[in-house]
């Protein structure tokens, strides 16, 4: 993936202190001595390169809500179609495969625990496979921060 200079700016700079205000684009283009549409549109050009997936606040586990890491055993053969559902609940983030009996994980976030038990059982109700919850008993802080080489755009 090739990233122009303003698109490593905007992944280097921002991953962290986004502006809070009612017009961080044009904030952020103030920055960095561009255009509102320039940022605009470089965020743009990396959403559609799948470089990122969103722009938002990461707010900690259950200090808004309640949330569950979930775990599915789905079949290598179903795995694709199942995710896709999955993927379709907009409770339902952070899903990705790994290479174990239980092959498909992700966080459920709802607004309460009546809300949350729902979502899963739609998702059984979906799926046709079963989620097992693995609740969070003690939090773990990772910083998955990067920086990108700004030398060589």
């Amino acid at each position: 993936m090739s990233l122009t200079l303003l698109q490593k700016k905007l992944l280097n700079d921002f991953q962290r202190n986004f502006p809070l205000s009612p017009t961080p684009y044009a904030d952020i283009a103030t920055t960095l001595n561009v255009t509102e549409a320039q940022v605009l549109q470089a965020f743009q050009e990396l959403s559609k390169q799948a470089a990122i997936s969103r722009i938002g606040a990461i707010i900690p586990p259950n200090q808004i809500g309640v949330s569950t890491l979930a775990a599915m055993s789905v079949p290598k053969d179903e795995s694709e179609r199942v995710a896709l559902q999955v993927n379709h609940f907009r409770e339902v983030n952070h899903n990705y495969e790994r290479e174990n009996a239980m092959n498909l994980w992700f966080v459920v976030i709802a607004n309460d625990v009546t809300h949350l038990d729902s979502v899963i059982n739609d998702i059984e109700a979906t799926t046709g496979y079963k989620v097992l919850r693995f609740p969070l008993e003690k939090e773990f802080f990772i910083d998955l921060s990067f920086n990108l080489d700004l030398a060589n755009a």
